[in-house]
């Protein structure tokens, strides 16, 4: 079981690294909140990241099998949720801007999109079905989630980072309008798999 650790810890690395929505929203948060005030988001990715990891390894994927609706309407309410999410950020007008409920994301809404996001389905599953040890299936899938949400908060803490890095470039409120419009943009792009499904 040990000996798949390097491979899963790499896998986890990448996938969490990679372009996704949590990281295009957690740049969109740095950029319009700073580092310190995405805090809160960066923490319910992880821990929703990884228990997530962990339920669906220990049976919520065994409810899915056999009720293949429940996960095109989660698939759907997650699509739905991203077009929001969208619509939100696009919205965004000045660098750290707080009306009508456009502040950072909280813990508990970071935790929650975890369930309604495509990628992070895509990451679970993958992970579980290529880690997981049949002889130590509980084991593997525990340490399958303990990875997964050890090596996510440093990944995405690079794209918070970067978004805090780009505030003072993006003071200017028509370079801000842009960003945030192509942070939407992306965020709709990463729809396609699903809507294509």
């Amino acid at each position: 079981m040990l000996a798949l650790l390097p491979a899963l810890v790499l896998f986890g690395i990448v996938m969490s690294i990679t372009p996704g929505p949590n990281n295009v929203m957690l740049m969109a948060s740095g950029v319009n909140f700073g580092f310190r005030r995405t805090l809160p988001h960066m923490s319910g990715v992880t821990i929703g990241f990884g228990v997530m990891a962990a339920l669906v390894g220990l049976g919520l994927a065994g409810l899915f099998t056999a009720m293949p609706v429940l996960f095109v309407i989660l698939k759907w309410v997650g699509a739905v949720y991203l077009l929001v999410l969208a619509i939100r950020i696009a919205r965004s007008t000045t660098v750290g801007e707080v009306v009508a409920g456009r502040g950072p994301m909280t813990f508990f809404h970071a935790a929650a999109f975890q369930w309604v996001n495509p990628k992070a389905w895509i990451v679970v599953i993958s992970a579980c079905a290529t880690y997981a040890v049949p002889g130590h299936y509980t084991a593997s899938i525990m340490l399958v989630a303990l990875v997964l949400g050890t090596v996510t908060f440093p990944c995405v803490s690079v794209w918070v980072l970067f978004g805090a890095g780009l505030r003072r470039a993006l003071s200017d409120p028509y370079k801000l309008r842009l960003f945030n419009w192509s942070m939407a943009g992306l965020l709709l792009l990463s729809l396609i798999p699903v809507v294509l499904e």
